[in-house]
């Protein structure tokens, strides 16, 4: 296995994809992602514009979506939901599908939507992860954080770090050999510095001050737990997540 971290979508070669993509936006798609699915949510349907996300749903029956819709970390007006995993209770989402769009995750997952397997990861299902890599062994992996506009966020970045810091220690591959680039070293480092310590990290990041200051105080809590969720968010359709049991699979 190769394993590669780019820390935002467009840092990834161009022209190129690997056999399995893991999109990371701790803070918050994938982490609301992962909390959905496990409340029973039928699927998560991801746009990266409003307009078409609107027009895609207006197909779906009214009682059986939620639109989703962040920008700048505040909910989009007239949606149903932000961008908050702590809303995404069984009895709010239950057998529902998700259609939604955000600042950064939903970008980054239409970049590899094209990938074989695409899975979301977050610290709270990094577990289920590491788990599907080990019984799968697909021989490359990109790990693609979604920063912020463009730029290089913390906390996508040392979540990789723990993915790929869970690999080396349970397959016993030497770092050299499972290293594709630089930033999978980076990545492990950050994550080994942070990791008694991850709601600090997500206090330290930009995207954390700014959704501190929108009073969202209980999602960071939440979002820098490890691996309390065992769902594994797997692309069945270009642009469309559900749950998947593969990790169960022999």
């Amino acid at each position: 296995m190769k394993f590669f971290v780019y820390h935002t979508p467009e840092l990834a070669p161009a022209n190129v994809l690997p056999d399995c993509a893991i999109v990371v936006d701790v803070l918050r798609a994938t982490t609301t992602i992962a909390t959905a699915l496990n409340a029973g949510a039928e699927a998560v349907q991801v746009f990266s514009d409003i307009d078409s996300l609107m027009q895609t749903s207006e197909n779906w029956p009214a009682d059986k979506r939620i639109r989703v819709g962040e920008r700048g970390g505040a909910k989009v007006e007239g949606f149903d939901l932000g961008n908050s995993p702590l809303s995404c209770t069984p009895e709010f989402v239950k057998n529902k599908r998700l259609f939604m769009t955000t600042t950064n995750g939903t970008r980054s997952l239409e970049r590899i939507q094209a990938t074989p397997v695409v899975l979301t990861a977050a610290f709270i299902n990094r577990r289920a992860i590491v788990e599907y890599l080990i019984a799968k062994s697909p021989e490359t992996v990109w790990v693609l954080g979604s920063g912020w506009e463009g730029s290089f966020s913390l906390e996508d970045t040392a979540c990789a770090g723990a993915v790929a810091q869970n690999l080396v220690h349970e397959m016993g591959y030497p770092l050299d050999d499972f290293a594709g680039n630089d930033e999978v070293f980076a990545a492990i480092s950050l994550y080994s510095q942070w990791q008694n310590n991850l709601f600090e990290l997500l206090n330290h990041a930009s995207h954390g001050q700014r959704l501190l200051r929108l009073g969202c105080y209980e999602d960071l809590q939440y979002c820098a737990q490890e691996d309390i969720l065992d769902v594994l968010p797997i692309q069945k359709e270009p642009g469309v997540l559900v749950k998947s049991d593969i990790t169960k699979q022999n």
